[in-house]
């Protein structure tokens, strides 16, 4: 390699180390002025789908959070609250591995909401909430942070990224498909 190249990819390489912090800090701050949602799948649920005889009122029938998951949903409050000391709005799938994501944040009751339910192996109907999820947020503006929690194939169909177990993406408003990511965060 050339020493202009070598220069060049040096270069390169700062600015993107000093633009991705920066991109991250003007995403936080859209959802915390209620300019953004943020989306997260919920955390480590070991296993894909749920379990023959599933139930949704029934959690002892679904594939749930083991203590991983757990700890990851108290340091997502951690880190949420540390973004923002006022209100939250938390919404969330009435799967139990989301209901217990959300509660575990421990920022405040959260609202089930069937349109981010799972729709995997035909549970639901993904175009349809995946539609009806844009409606209620093709809003500019939310009255406070928010946040929900859902299923992986809710959070591919409205943004096109995979995420792993715990990992959110902070979206711009109103909600459009493919979604605008502002920034995705990992898993704390």
């Amino acid at each position: 390699m050339h020493q202009a190249d070598m220069k060049l990819c040096l270069v390169l390489l700062i600015l993107l180390f000093v633009t991705l912090p920066a991109q991250a800090d003007n995403a936080w701050q859209a959802w915390r002025e209620g300019k953004a949602l943020l989306l997260m799948r919920h955390t480590l649920a070991p296993g894909s789908g749920d379990p023959a005889g599933f139930v949704l009122e029934d959690c002892s029938t679904q594939r749930n959070l083991n203590n991983e998951g757990q700890q990851q949903a108290k340091r997502w409050g951690k880190l949420l609250r540390q973004q923002h000391n006022g209100e939250i709005t938390v919404y969330s799938s009435q799967w139990c591995r989301c209901l217990d994501t959300a509660r575990l944040m421990d920022l405040t009751t959260p609202t089930p909401l069937p349109v981010l339910n799972s729709f995997f192996a035909g549970r639901g109907d993904g175009d349809k909430q995946t539609q009806a999820l844009m409606q209620q947020f093709a809003i500019a503006q939310t009255a406070q942070p928010t946040v929900l929690v859902t299923h992986q194939v809710n959070f591919t169909a409205l943004t096109g990224i995979f995420p792993r177990s715990g990992e959110a993406a902070i979206l711009a408003l109103p909600l459009t498909q493919p979604a605008t990511v502002l920034a995705r965060i990992n898993t704390p």
